[in-house]
């Protein structure tokens, strides 16, 4: 494996509420931050809005090449080099329609460094529509879990779902055919589904303004508007469908902090996305149910 640059409702989902007694023991509390004893899935420093805007996390990152063969392509995990704060979640993630995965490869090294292993994929064929997408989003982590070299370092009950345009319409697609995930990010999603009732994992949506190739008011408003858990809306404003395909201070920051929220179940975060962020140079909308804190 090769060591890859660092880069930079008041109910809690996930399986938090099993192991939070077992946590809040006198001993787990001796020299231990009070919120981490009561969050075995805390990991990593006191978030602020740099770190989150920065290039890397607070964790060095490795990562190893991914052989097809497993019901997607191939692709690249990236995952901490750090084996001392426990398991991690995982999340897998789909490029777009024509994409490969060096169009969302940016978010593999960026979200690892915040404590996630992370497979970004190419998908069997370059054409693949949202559905076929989503089976191989699942596929991935069903690898990620079970036969990957880094399977002991992910917690198989904490894994979301992330893409870009048709990738992003599968991550939809994905956690409407897996509700047991616990957070997707689609990033200027495309689907000719628009109604996503049936769909509660925690879901931001991220849309771009000027998107000419999934144009907000077709797809990521719709999207957004049906979805049936909770769920956030962030609009880059003067953006293009293809502005998620870079590293952004913005998309590192709520993305990462959606994640660790619902994945990690870690309430530090809950700050940077409730209440909403007001418009301003960079976000022209930003919508959410809020029921954190």
């Amino acid at each position: 494996m090769t060591v890859a640059p660092r880069t930079g409702r008041r109910s809690l989902r996930g399986p938090l509420g099993l192991l939070a007694a077992a946590a809040l023991t006198a001993g787990a509390l001796v020299g231990v931050d009070a919120s981490a004893a009561e969050n075995p899935y805390q990991r990593g420093p006191e978030p602020t809005v740099q770190s989150l805007e920065a290039a890397a996390g607070p964790f060095a990152v490795e990562s190893a090449p991914v052989q097809a063969g497993a019901g997607f392509a191939g692709g690249t995990v990236y995952y901490p080099a750090d084996t001392g704060e426990g398991t991690f979640g995982g999340l897998a993630v789909s490029p777009g329609f024509l994409e490969v995965q060096a169009a969302i490869s940016w978010l593999g090294p960026r979200l690892a460094s915040h404590g996630f292993v992370v497979v970004t994929i190419d998908t069997l064929s370059p054409f693949d529509q949202p559905a076929a997408r989503a089976d191989q989003l699942l596929a991935t982590l069903d690898w990620l879990t079970t036969a990957s070299p880094v399977k002991d370092r992910v917690d198989a009950n904490r894994l979301g779902v992330l893409g870009h345009s048709m990738g992003g319409g599968a991550s939809l697609a994905a956690a409407k055919k897996r509700p047991s995930l616990l957070a997707t990010v689609p990033l200027a999603p495309w689907n000719t589904v628009k109604d996503w009732a049936a769909e509660s994992v925690p879901s931001l949506i991220v849309g771009a303004e000027n998107d000419t190739i999934a144009g907000v008011t077709q797809h990521a408003e719709p999207f957004y508007e049906s979805l049936g858990g909770e769920k956030a809306y962030l609009e880059l404003r003067g953006a293009d469908h293809f502005v998620v395909t870079a590293a952004t201070p913005t998309v590192g920051k709520f993305t990462v902090a959606w994640l660790k929220r619902w994945i990690d179940s870690d309430t530090r975060y809950d700050r940077f996305l409730c209440p909403a962020p007001a418009p301003d140079a960079v976000i022209s909308e930003f919508r959410e149910t809020c029921p954190l804190g």
